[in-house]
């Protein structure tokens, strides 16, 4: 039983309140309302109450400690922690259905929220959650029974020690590209981030590394395997991409595997190659891994392809340069007639990728509409300003209304094109200052289509 909350409106009957100080919000001011919520203990660092507490020099290294002293147990199961600025949410969430449909019980925890052999239990506020979230989820799931834990670790999370205490039994890197600079400031910094996971592996622990990434080196452990398309321990020797599926050939130890799977790019054979890496380790035989594959499918707003007469429109997370790189060199692939592309940027995050992004989306599309993605509390005027800052192409339009930006781009549709909308995925608000607006980029494209159907007919 989890019985430590950091979070007020969580106390019931019993639990202790621990009150943490963070930037916007100081936890001593709570303690009143925990203490009415039932909490039969309070630590804080300074403050006498009507009920048993204990005064710390710092609660957060006094939660870490405890944590750590009481539910250290958790780390009895199998951990795989996946870093990277792109391909984490879908290497886990392959793995995660992998070793379901395998009969080996796993939950996931990242961006998409939170699932368990049942399928998606809830959503969660952050990629890496609140150290105390993250583990009451860890102990419900041992205390259930489950063996293996997929978990995105993000920067933040990492930097912030929501996973303090956390030891893994795997640590995949994916890459690592601009983003988030407006936390870290510099790239060095957003790499030393990434390194806190694999500092944490447990003694016998295993570095997967893409060796294709200029950075994979500084990620080296006392045990690492490489993967990519260069020569390494799992090197991509062919591949074949179809409308529906690709065919790739990995080879290690000598030994040729062929893996069918329904995702596209090659930076998908990268995020399945991770994971087959994974269940290698597990003693799963090959055929069972090619047998899996074929199955399993990329996660909801991730290269989701909707069709549209003899059209692609495609729902993708990219929102990173190096992201919608990929996205739109996989949308040529597939794509006989014209590739055109929604998106817009992130308001109060890295302001330098935003004209970057702006001249991939261009260069690699017949046109380019460009909306709003989640404002946050910047004007959407000023974010697409700087996204333009010297801006040479000519073949885009602004529509800040994401919804008829959609629409717009639909209606550019002819003959055996692609339609990428990108930036949100999955997600199902837009996020303005201290509001969200319910908003889902899939949701949106089906009643733009449901809509001209009605007129058809």
């Amino acid at each position: 039983m989890f019985n430590i909350k950091a979070d007020s409106r969580k106390i019931k009957q019993g639990d202790i309140f621990i009150a943490l100080r963070g930037i916007s919000s100081d936890g001593h001011e709570y303690i009143e309302k925990a203490i009415e919520a039932g909490a039969s203990k309070i630590i804080a660092e300074e403050g006498v109450y009507s009920i048993p507490y204990e005064i710390v020099p710092d609660t957060r290294e006094y939660l870490n400690k405890y944590l750590i002293d009481n539910y250290g147990f958790i780390n009895e199961m199998n951990i795989v922690g996946i870093t990277g600025t792109n391909g984490k949410t879908t290497t886990a969430y392959l793995l995660y259905q992998a070793l379901n449909k395998l009969k080996e019980k796993s939950i996931y925890i990242g961006t998409l929220g939170l699932y368990d052999m049942k399928g998606k239990v809830r959503d969660l506020p952050n990629t890496s959650p609140d150290i105390c979230d993250m583990y009451e989820i860890l102990v419900e799931y041992y205390e259930q029974g489950y063996k293996n834990v997929i978990l995105e670790a993000s920067s933040q999370g990492l930097i912030k020690n929501r996973l303090k205490g956390i030891k893994y039994n795997y640590g995949i890197f994916t890459n690592l590209t601009q983003d988030h600079l407006d936390e870290h400031k510099t790239m060095e910094n957003y790499r030393d981030a990434k390194r806190i996971m694999f500092d944490n592996l447990k003694e016998d622990g295993i570095s997967i590394l893409n060796i294709d990434d200029k950075y994979s080196k500084y990620y080296e452990t006392k045990n690492n395997i490489y993967y990519g398309f260069n020569p390494c321990n799992f090197q991509v020797i062919d591949y074949k991409y179809f409308s529906d599926k690709t065919l790739f050939t990995y080879k290690y130890n000598n030994t040729e595997v062929q893996i069918e799977t329904k995702l596209l790019g090659d930076y998908n054979i990268l995020n399945s190659l991770a994971a087959i890496i994974v269940l290698h380790n597990m003693k799963i035989e090959d055929s069972k891994i090619q047998e899996v594959f074929k199955s399993i499918n990329s996660p909801d707003g991730r290269l989701e392809v909707i069709k549209y007469s003899s059209n692609n429109i495609v729902v993708d997370y990219a929102h990173t340069e190096d992201a919608m790189t990929k996205v739109l060199n996989t949308a040529k692939l597939f794509t006989k007639g014209n590739i055109y592309t929604v998106f817009g940027c992130t308001g109060d995050r890295d302001r330098t990728k935003r004209p970057i992004m702006m001249n991939v989306a261009c260069t690699n599309s017949k046109h380019t509409i460009v909306t709003i993605d989640d404002p946050h509390s910047e004007d959407p005027k000023h974010i697409v300003e700087d996204m333009l800052e010297n801006n040479i192409n000519t073949n885009y339009e602004i529509i800040l209304d994401r919804q008829k930006a959609i629409e717009k781009g639909i209606s550019l549709l002819n003959n055996n094109d692609t339609l990428l909308i990108l930036g949100k995925g999955h997600e199902k608000y837009i996020n303005y200052d201290k509001v969200k607006i319910p908003f889902n980029d899939k949701e949106e494209v089906l009643k733009v289509l449901d809509n001209l159907k009605v007129k058809e007919d």
